[in-house]
């Protein structure tokens, strides 16, 4: 897809194709705060040399439309969850899934968790500059461990119902395990206590309808997932090291956007 810059009045402008606000740039070895979010991490995961350039270098990347449907099925399942959350009480679908023993957590920074484009969880990496951040959809509470459980929406439209024990095993999704452990990893940072389990809530839309008739029907699947954070530590290390290193760093043979990049640079010059 090809992308047009404009400014907050919806007017063309030029796209500078560099990041404007120094904030976002990090220079190496700067001891100065600098904010990193959960999917700049999963960036770094894809390809550390996009990642580079982006947060290091300043290259903007083009900027994508919001998924606006997506968010509407997040901001009324966090609508729903709230009315639980308000009264501790087990949601609809627990019982289907024996989880009566779980309520929505109540806590007074769940809004800011939440956000992801400005707050989120948020924690300093050890004793660096460097802060962790990222915006979950939901956590839970066992009453019965006194543990967390990240939750995280996602919604689709494939024909296919939705598998629990085969969900996680598309090479596709592989991106959603990362998201989670780093999630968990974050309430860790924290000191809050962390469970075993995880869960994604699957929204599928039914393309077996006979028709839209202004409503379209979902089918929800509660997915658990064994987080696993002990590997989150290390790569977040790495990604520092990348940062504070004066070299480009390879690219992932597979990254589509640094194939486009050379050989476009080989027809132009």
């Amino acid at each position: 897809m090809i992308s047009l810059k404009r400014n907050s009045k919806l007017e063309l402008v030029e796209a500078p194709g560099k990041r404007i606000r120094a904030s976002s740039i990090y220079t190496p070895g700067q001891s100065d705060d600098f904010k990193l979010s959960r999917g700049k991490f999963s960036n770094f995961i894809t390809c550390p040399r996009c990642f580079y350039l982006d947060r290091v270098k300043g290259l903007a990347e083009p900027g994508m439309p919001g998924w606006t449907l997506n968010e509407t099925t997040d901001h009324l399942l966090k609508k729903e969850f709230d009315e639980c959350r308000q009264q501790q009480k087990p949601h609809r679908l627990f019982t289907r899934y024996g989880l009566d023993h779980i309520v929505p957590f109540d806590h007074p920074s769940m809004d800011d968790w939440r956000n992801s484009l400005h707050k989120g969880l948020m924690a300093r990496y050890k004793d660096s500059n460097i802060i962790l951040s990222g915006g979950v959809d939901d956590i839970w509470f066992n009453t019965q461990t006194e543990t967390l459980i990240v939750v995280d929406y996602k919604s689709q439209a494939n024909r296919n119902a939705v598998e629990t024990k085969s969900y996680l095993a598309s090479p596709y999704h592989e991106g959603y395990k990362v998201q989670m452990d780093f999630y968990n990893y974050l309430l860790d940072l924290m000191e809050f206590p962390i469970g075993d389990i995880s869960y994604f809530l699957v929204v599928n839309a039914n393309r077996a309808a006979s028709g839209f008739h202004g409503v379209m029907e979902f089918e929800e699947t509660i997915v658990p997932y064994q987080h696993d954070i002990s590997w989150i530590d290390e790569r977040v290390q790495n990604m520092i090291d990348c940062m504070n290193s004066d070299k480009l760093p390879e690219s992932n043979t597979s990254c589509e956007n640094c194939a486009y990049a050379r050989q476009r640079n080989l027809i132009e010059n």
